[in-house]
C-alpha cells in the first residue's frame, strides 16, 4: 500500500470521526430534552387555583419548599383575582365545567358548603381524621363543615374584634369591657371627661352599612346574648325569639346616634377605621388587618395607644366574633387527589403557616402557633388575638349562605336605622323569607 493509499484512508476515517462527532453535537441537545421530558413526565401536576394574594413571594416560597420535600410533584399556580366575589365565579366557573385545570383551590369561609353540596368540593373526612382537626381553632373547623362531613382545611383566620384606646381607659381607670353595657358606661364617662377639656369624640365606631359586614357585626351581637340567626340542627332562624330582638334593640337604642355618630349607619370597614386611628372614638369592632394600620405612625395618629381585646358580651351570656379567613380544598374531579392532598397537607401545616405568619403577617388556624416563641416576637399581640380566635364562630352554614345573606342585610339595616318600627314583625317576616329559601336546599 502507497503512501497516497494510506493518506486517503486516513483521511476518510478522520473525515469519519468528524461527522460523528457533529452528529453527537447536533443530537445531544435532543438527549437532554428528552431526559428532561421524561422527568417531567414522570411528576405529577398539581393545578392550584389561589386568589390573588397580597404578598405573592409567600406562596412562592412555600410551593418552592413542597417542590423540594415532593420532587415528584410540581405545582403550577393560577392566581385569580383579588375580590372574593369575582374569585368565586372564576372558580365555580372551573369546577361546573369539570375543569382539569384545578386540583387544588383556595374557599372563602363562607364557600364549603356551597361547593361541598354542589358536589365540587371532594370530602375529606378521612385524609383529615378528628385527632388532626383538634389541633385547628375551633371555628375554622366548623365552618368547613357541611352535614357532617370537612371539605376543606383552615389557612388563615379572621374574626371580628374590638380596639380600644389603651391611654384613655387607663386615665379614666377603667379595663377593657366585659359586657356591652360596660362598654357604652365606660364610653360615656371617657366621652363627657375628655368633652370637658374641649376633645370631641364618639364612644364607638364599627360597621352598620347594608352589606354582609354588618350581618358580621350584627351576629355578634346576638350570639353573645344568647341568641342565634340559624340553628345549626333545625336550621330554623332565630331573629324573632326573645335573645336576637333584645340584641338588635340594644344596638338601635345604644349604639345608632348615641355611641356612635348617625353616620356609622353609612360605615364599611374603612370609614369606621378611619373614625378610631384619627382619635375620634374610644371603641372600634374591626378584623385583625387593622391592628397593624392602627399602630402604623405614617397612618394613624393613635399609633401605640390602640389596644385590642376580645368582643363584649351581654350579661349572662359570653363573647362571640365572626370568623372569617381562607380555606383549602380539593376538586371532585381532580385525577391526582392524593398529589393534591399532600399539597394541601404542606400548605396548611405548621411549618407553611408559620411562613405566612412571619413573612406575610396572616394569623394561623392551628393553636400551637399562637405559643410559637419566633410568631411571638415578631407579632406579640397574636397573644392576646389567640383568646379572640377561641371565640370566633361561623356564619349561617349553608351552601345557599348568599341568598340569605341578602335577606338579613334588608332587616338588620331596616331594623337598626328605623327606631318606630314593629321590629318583631319585621323579624318574623324576614325568618318566613329565610325558611322559604333553606327549604330549597331539601
Amino acid at each position: 500500500m502507497n503512501k497516497t493509499s494510506i493518506h486517503s484512508i486516513l483521511k476518510t476515517f478522520f473525515a469519519a470521526k468528524m461527522y460523528m462527532f457533529v452528529l453527537v453535537l447536533m443530537l445531544f441537545p435532543l438527549f437532554l430534552f428528552s431526559c428532561t421530558q421524561k422527568e417531567r413526565d414522570l411528576k405529577t401536576t398539581i393545578h392550584f387555583v389561589t386568589w390573588k394574594p397580597n404578598i405573592p413571594g409567600v406562596q412562592e416560597e412555600i410551593i418552592r419548599l413542597f417542590e423540594l420535600e415532593h420532587p415528584d410533584i410540581k405545582i403550577v399556580r393560577e392566581i385569580g383575582p383579588h375580590s372574593s366575589t369575582a374569585f368565586h365565579d372564576l372558580l365555580t366557573q372551573k369546577l361546573k365545567n369539570r375543569s382539569e385545570d384545578v386540583d387544588v383551590f383556595l374557599m372563602d369561609v363562607i364557600w364549603p358548603p356551597e361547593f361541598g353540596a354542589a358536589g365540587w368540593a371532594m370530602p375529606l373526612d378521612e385524609m383529615f381524621p378528628r385527632l388532626e382537626r383538634a389541633k385547628f381553632l375551633e371555628g375554622t373547623i366548623l365552618a368547613n363543615t357541611y352535614r357532617g362531613s370537612i371539605y376543606g382545611v383552615p389557612l388563615f383566620i379572621d374574626s371580628g374584634m374590638l380596639y380600644y384606646r389603651k391611654d384613655l381607659l387607663a386615665k379614666y381607670g377603667f379595663t377593657p369591657p366585659e359586657t356591652w353595657q360596660d362598654m357604652i358606661s365606660q364610653a360615656e364617662v371617657i366621652v363627657s371627661g375628655e368633652a370637658n377639656e374641649g376633645k370631641e369624640l364618639y364612644g364607638f365606631s364599627g360597621q352598620f352599612k347594608q352589606y354582609e359586614g354588618l350581618v358580621c357585626d350584627m351576629m355578634e351581637y346576638i350570639l353573645s346574648n344568647g341568641g342565634e340567626i340559624l340553628n345549626s340542627e333545625t336550621e330554623k332562624p332565630g331573629l324573632a325569639q326573645r335573645p336576637a330582638l333584645e340584641a338588635v334593640e340594644f344596638v338601635r337604642k345604644n349604639i345608632i346616634g348615641r355611641a356612635a355618630p348617625i353616620g356609622v349607619l353609612t360605615y364599611q370597614e374603612p370609614e369606621s377605621l378611619d373614625v378610631f386611628i384619627q382619635g375620634k372614638a374610644v371603641f372600634h369592632r374591626n378584623w385583625p388587618y387593622a391592628w397593624q394600620v392602627s399602630n402604623d405612625p405614617e397612618r394613624s395618629r393613635i399609633a401605640g395607644k390602640a389596644g385590642i381585646a376580645k368582643l363584649p358580651h351581654f350579661t349572662g351570656g359570653r363573647s362571640y366574633a365572626a370568623l372569617g379567613g381562607w380555606q383549602a380544598g380539593i376538586s371532585s374531579y381532580s385525577k391526582n387527589k392524593k398529589a393534591a392532598w399532600e399539597f394541601v397537607k404542606f400548605l396548611t401545616g405548621e411549618k407553611a403557616q408559620k411562613i405566612f405568619a412571619l413573612q406575610g403577617g396572616r394569623a394561623p388556624t392551628r393553636k400551637a402557633l399562637y405559643d410559637d416563641a419566633d410568631v411571638l416576637k415578631s407579632y406579640p399581640h397574636f397573644s392576646d388575638m389567640k383568646e379572640v380566635f377561641l371565640t370566633a364562630y361561623p356564619r349561617p352554614v349553608t351552601p345557599l349562605y348568599p341568598a340569605v345573606s341578602n335577606i338579613l342585610q334588608r332587616y338588620f339595616s331596616n331594623a337598626i336605622s328605623s327606631p318606630h318600627i314593629d321590629l318583631k314583625a319585621e323579624a318574623r317576616e324576614a325568618s318566613k323569607e329565610i325558611e322559604e329559601i333553606i327549604a330549597m336546599e331539601k
